[in-house]
């Protein structure tokens, strides 16, 4: 029997697109305040790049096993807990008093928001209704994670110069604190609990699939993030590439589970759902350049031209009011016309950037924020026409029962392309060495062209989507999952949005 859906699920919305907001904006709020940082706390520049890393690595290591755990053991419980943990790392980096303890603060901070993060998406698959309401809401949980991704700088420069409270560069993490709190009541309030997910017994849960996926991870994000720092040493190269091997392993590893009827961290078969596969690597595609884009920005405009962190934010506040123009009719009609709307959206991106080259070529040191901002305002429109249907893309052919699996892989692609279109940015910008104002825009420029690669990419991988006519539909009702001991069962809650306990 099919249970009527939750009654509350916008207001259960309301209290996972908050934590969603949260740990995107965290990502890129503490780069405004890294100077700072450094100087209050008497730490070297080498300590500002591990604040970064800390956040990144051990945000990749928790992805893809937090999200499964939310589909074993329950979502809303993995969610608070993800939740209350990530506040309390929060407060702790915002008192930290020596460069240790905001550098553990921040990797805590990674590790529980690689649990809260992929049980936003799996709640809203598994709480609403298949149909518009999901695309809906699928549809706003990207458009927030597109402007965090691109505010985070705005929001740190407006705090830090603001100076709130006396506090400095510490409100950027405290303001984590009142949002956070405000997330898990509503979170508790109007997120039914999860019904028995999944075999609880102990020595069910893929331990070892565990420890070889954060080994892989490590591998591979790892090289990435510290590579241009540290000058690419032999043995960092060596990691990457044994990043490949590792992961040949882990999915060796999780085909013989799967064989024997037992719980794994990535089901085979989500990978074979066209929409999934094709939506995933379109996120990691377009999270490595909206990563590059904004970080090239920053160096060329703060460390070239020296502008300031407020100066920078503001001209680049031009992304978000970008995205923002489209994304309602994206929001509207972008979930019956995807193919169309990532097509178009890249190619209006591409224009947007080729314009954005020429601009800053021309002026070079010259360049003012009326040179930037209508390329930057371009370029979001664009965005506002992918970003927003990317999590509705990935997820609309998910059964219930694997969503936070899925939600695990479609963040570790996003975190993954952020890592790589740092890299790639940091290989580019750098080649020439340190820059003066004139070289520092030709940098720029230069770098933009592996955006615009990017964006082809886009295009072409958008042409692998199911044709705007034929789009799949959800599934109609609960899913066979695999479960321990070799018998299959319904996942999770019906697409209608009930609920159905496991054969017993």
């Amino acid at each position: 029997m099919v249970t009527r859906p939750p009654t509350r699920h916008w207001p259960a919305l309301a209290a996972v697109l908050p934590a969603a907001f949260m740990d995107t904006v965290d990502v890129s709020i503490v780069n405004t305040a890294l100077v700072r940082i450094q100087r209050d706390l008497g730490a070297s520049g080498d300590i500002g790049q591990w604040v970064v890393a800390a956040y990144a690595l051990c945000f990749a290591i928790t992805l893809v096993a937090g999200g499964r755990l939310g589909d074993l053991v329950g979502r809303r419980r993995m969610l608070l807990a993800g939740v209350g943990g990530f506040v309390a790392a929060s407060a702790l980096a915002g008192a930290a008093a020596t460069p240790a303890m905001l550098i553990a603060a921040r990797g805590a901070q990674g590790l529980f928001g690689g649990i809260m993060v992929p049980q936003a998406m799996s709640v809203i698959t598994t709480r609403f209704p298949a149909g518009r309401r999901r695309a809906t809401a699928l549809s706003l949980t990207g458009l927030v994670l597109g402007v965090a991704t691109v505010s985070g700088p705005l929001i740190g420069g407006l705090l830090v110069s603001a100076d709130v409270g006396g506090l400095g560069w510490r409100a950027i993490f405290y303001v984590n604190v009142p949002v956070g709190l405000a997330a898990m009541v509503a979170g508790w309030r109007w997120i039914p609990p999860d019904g028995r997910a999944g075999d609880r017994r102990p020595g069910r849960r893929d331990a070892l699939g565990v420890v070889l996926l954060a080994a892989a991870s490590l591998l591979l994000i790892g090289p990435l993030v510290e590579g241009r720092a540290l000058g690419w040493p032999p043995w960092l190269v060596g990691a990457l590439l044994l990043s490949a091997p590792a992961l040949a392993v882990f999915a060796r590893h999780e085909r013989r589970r799967e064989r024997r009827g037992e719980v794994v961290l990535v089901p085979a078969h989500l990978l074979r759902r066209r929409c999934f596969s094709t939506g995933t690597a379109l996120t990691a595609v377009v999270m490595s350049g909206t990563t590059c884009l904004l970080l090239t920005l920053t160096w060329g405009l703060q460390g070239g031209l020296g502008w300031t962190p407020m100066h920078t934010a503001l001209t680049t506040l031009a992304l978000p009011l970008g995205i923002g123009c489209t994304s309602q009719l994206t929001n509207w009609h972008g979930h019956a016309a995807g193919r169309r709307f990532v097509g178009l959206g890249a190619a209006v991106m591409a224009a947007g950037l080729l314009a954005l080259m020429a601009a800053v070529s021309t002026a070079e040191d010259a360049t003012r924020s009326r040179d930037v901002m209508p390329w930057l305002f371009v370029t979001g429109v664009g965005m506002g026409m992918i970003i927003p249907l990317l999590p509705h893309i990935s997820m609309r052919e998910v059964p219930n029962g694997d969503a936070g699996a899925a939600s695990g892989v479609f963040n570790s692609a996003g975190q993954l392309g952020a890592a790589l279109g740092a890299a790639v940015a940091g290989l580019i910008f750098f080649a020439g060495g340190p820059h003066g104002p004139s070289a520092a825009m030709h940098a720029v420029a230069h770098t933009l062209g592996y955006n615009i690669a990017a964006l082809v990419l886009v295009a072409g991988l958008a042409r692998l989507l199911p044709p705007d006519d034929a789009a799949p539909r959800p599934p109609a009702g609960p899913v066979p999952t695999s479960h321990p001991g070799g018998r299959t069962e319904a996942g999770g809650h019906s697409a209608e949005g009930g609920s159905s306990r496991p054969a017993r």
